[in-house]
């Protein structure tokens, strides 16, 4: 399979707080992951599984690298996909799950903005299967952190690369654009299809 970078130009002035610049940008380092993961894919069929080891081996260092190009490729098309323009309102069960898995909306924020504090890379909120309740979990890379049965309802992606330019080192000034910015509409779908 060929994987296809999304066309994402529409959040262009689209995005309060986020620059063109900025989004182009990252757009760009997201095509590279798309890119990444389709030569990974190609090596690999190339590859001699014969020849893995622990150590070294060509197959051996492209199965270490293929979750990383996969998530950067996937993680980036979900943190867009929940970015305005239709940001829209949150749906009444979804207020209602994270209300009563969080405490509260503030609280649950407030959960998300701690665990962005706590990693360079991203935090997801999802849906736990085991348990049927909501979480936030970080993510150091794109391939560690995420425990397994997790519905992804929303990706924020706290690299420096998304708000650098735009923010320099202020990361709670991204964060609160992040969130006045959360395109509602598709994180509703997301959690109507799995709650």
């Amino acid at each position: 399979m060929k994987h296809e970078a999304k066309n994402f130009d529409g959040l262009i002035g689209q995005v309060d707080g986020l620059s063109e610049a900025q989004l182009k940008a990252h757009f760009g380092l997201y095509q590279g992951y798309v890119n990444k993961l389709n030569e990974i894919e190609e090596k690999l069929r190339a590859a001699d599984p014969a020849q893995s080891n622990y150590s070294y081996g060509e197959f051996s260092e492209l199965k270490r690298r293929e979750c990383v190009a996969f998530n950067g490729s996937y993680l980036h098309q979900l943190y867009f996909e929940n970015l305005a323009p239709n940001r829209g309102a949150i749906s009444a069960s979804l207020k209602t799950k994270l209300e009563g898995d969080f405490g509260s909306l503030t609280a649950w924020e407030a959960n998300m903005k701690g665990a962005a504090a706590s990693t360079p890379g991203w935090v997801l909120l999802t849906f736990n299967k085991v348990d049927q309740a909501l979480h936030s979990y970080i993510m150091y890379e794109h391939h560690i952190g995420l425990p397994a049965h997790q519905e992804i309802l929303l990706a924020l992606d706290c690299w420096e690369h998304a708000f650098f330019i735009d923010y320099g080192s202020k990361k709670p000034d991204y964060l609160a654009t992040f969130f006045k910015n959360v395109n509602w509409n598709v994180v509703n779908e997301r959690a109507a299809k799995i709650m």
